[in-house]
This record gives structure tokens, sequence and C-alpha cells, in this order.
């Protein structure tokens, strides 16, 4: 059996195809744009893995389903569970959390980040990309931490002073900013704006050509790309997630108060 076949249909919430060393995912939520939520987050990490694992992939796509990246934002019904939970359940995602950056960026084959609506949480998957496109509807914003009452610290903390310097970061996370495709091109985050029609064309064309190269060449090169992203990672992640995890854990005694209990 060849090992895409493996993993290739085991998450309820990413599509896989592939076709000629070429790794589209798609992310959903039952057929739609994806909601995150415990299982997604999850699953990615398990995805990502098991995907850098296999030699076979010699270049990803990484986009969403239909006209939205990630989301929701935070006021539209983010699951709250992560905001509020004891310590040993954040255990799990703490691990998780880590887990999901390091498989991410462990990843041997080059990566194109196709953004194709608002990416409103966790927009870093689409940022760690070798290649960033974005169709003209894009946006970026971290509505999963500061504006939702918690430290943005597990991951995100890391590419975004890199990719639009550290002040314009700082703003990004506090204020809650949205930034829309064509800023994010001048900023640094994206390298292409395309219709929402010619987004996936264009993903595929680039990565076409980027097959072309030999396949070690390809894994070399993402080697290399990765290696300082993963020592940041290193250095920040488990950290940051310790500073959430605190944050998580005073959400939850003071509902546990509010309630009564």
């Amino acid at each position: 059996m060849d090992l895409f076949e493996t993993y290739a249909n085991r998450f309820e919430h990413i599509r896989m195809r592939r076709e000629d060393g070429i790794l589209e995912l798609q992310l959903h939520t039952d057929g739609g744009p994806l909601r995150w939520g415990f299982k997604p987050h999850m699953e990615l990490s398990k995805a990502f893995r098991a995907i850098a694992q296999d030699q076979g992939n010699h270049v990803m796509i990484l986009t969403g389903v239909g006209d939205e990246f990630t989301g929701p934002r935070a006021s539209e019904g983010v699951e709250k569970g992560f905001h509020a939970m004891r310590p040993e359940a954040w255990e799990h995602l703490h691990a998780d959390g880590m887990e999901l950056m390091d498989s991410l960026l462990a990843i041997q084959a080059l990566v194109i980040g196709a953004v194709n609506g608002p990416a409103v949480r966790h927009c870093e998957l689409a940022l760690l990309s070798d290649i960033v496109i974005a169709s003209d509807n894009a946006e970026f914003q971290d509505s999963a931490h500061f504006p939702d009452g918690l430290t943005p610290g597990d991951g995100i903390n890391v590419i975004t002073p890199l990719v639009m310097g550290l002040t314009r970061a700082r703003y990004f996370h506090l204020t809650g900013q949205i930034i829309k495709a064509q800023e994010a091109k001048s900023l640094g985050l994206v390298n292409e704006v395309t219709t929402r029609e010619e987004l996936m064309p264009r993903a595929w064309a680039l990565a076409r050509q980027l097959k072309k190269q030999k396949p070690m060449v390809l894994r070399h090169t993402r080697i290399l790309n990765t290696h300082e992203l993963r020592r940041r990672m290193l250095e920040m992640v488990g950290y940051g997630l310790a500073l959430e995890g605190l944050d998580i854990a005073d959400s939850h005694e003071r509902a546990q108060k509010e309630g009564g209990h």
C-alpha cells in the first residue's frame, strides 16, 4: 500500500489529494469553511506529522474551502472551551500546540499557502508557508488571542514579527487589526494576490514549477527554509503556551467562583 493511502482519508476536517507528488490539503468543517475547535487542532498536528514522514510529498498546497481560510472571528461563537479549562486538560493542548508547530515545519515538501478568504484564526498556518498567495477577499487577523482574552503565545507570536516587523506585529495582536489582502502584500505577509477564481490554478502552477526541481533539492531547501523557524518555535512556543495556560486556568477558576462552586 502507498504510504499516502494510510493517512489520506483519516481526518474529518482535512481533505487531501495528491497528483505527481503535489499534495493539496483543504481545511473544512462539514464541507464548508473551517470552524476552529479542539478536533481540527488535534487532527492537523497528526496530519502534518504523517505528511512529514512521507517523502512522496514534494510540494504541498494548504488552503481552505469556500470563501474562508479559517474562522470564525472571536465574536461569532468561537468554541469557548479553549479559554476556560482545568490545568490537566490544558496539559494535553500544550503538548499538541507544540506538536502542531513542529510537525508543520517538519514537512520536507515545499509549502504553498493559498489563502482563499479571511484567515482570522491561526493565520500562522498559512504564514509559515514557503510561498503565500491570497485571494483578493483574504484578510488576516489574530482573533483567537488578545481580542478574546488570551495571550498570543502558541506560535503566531513567533512568525508575525518576522514577516511584518515587531512594531506592526504588536499592534496587530493588541488591537485585533484586520489586514486585507493588498495591505498584507505590501507588508510582506503575502507574495501574490489573485482573484478568488484564479487562486487555486495559480497555486497549482507554482507547485508544478517547483516540482521541476529534483526531489532532494526540494527537501533540502525546505529544511533550510524552516531551520531558523523551528529553532525559534522550540524556544518560544512551550513558554508561550504555558502563559496561555495560566490565562485559561484563571478563567476556569473565575467561572467556578461565579457559578457558585
